[in-house]
């Protein structure tokens, strides 16, 4: 009779190098910055700038990235893996505010990048 040994795996290792948004929230609230990517010339219609973001984690030392993934989309047999892309300037403001940034500097020409890390204290808010 043969026995069969599983062996735990480290995760970081074996995933592509993506990271959903509940871990990216992980990382960035332990001191991981948000690194913002511009993949095309951003443009103004009307009163809205449109472009195409991504978003990387990386670490201060840029020895750790990750690209931001919203999940694993199931496309017949096989999972693909998407990057989360933001397609207006004001998408991408929703969605790092609601990740605890409270400035944000957003690349408009192709290639740009930029940095944001949390503040280290958290800023009071002046609501009432």
């Amino acid at each position: 009779m043969e026995v069969t040994q599983i062996v735990a795996t480290d995760i970081n290792k074996e995933a592509p190098n993506v990271v959903t948004e509940t871990h990216f929230k992980t990382l960035v609230d332990s001191g991981y910055q948000a690194e913002v990517v511009c993949r095309t010339k951003a443009t103004k219609k009307a009163a809205v700038w449109y472009g195409i973001w991504i978003i990387r984690v990386v670490n201060k030392e840029r020895t750790y990235e990750k690209l931001l993934v919203p999940a694993r989309k199931k496309l017949g047999d096989d999972d693909e893996i998407a990057v989360r892309t933001f397609k207006t300037a004001n998408g991408l403001i929703s969605f790092l505010e609601s990740m605890g940034f409270t400035q944000v500097n957003i690349p408009m020409l192709e290639g740009g990048r930029t940095l944001h890390a949390l503040p280290d204290t958290p800023i009071e808010s002046s609501d009432g």
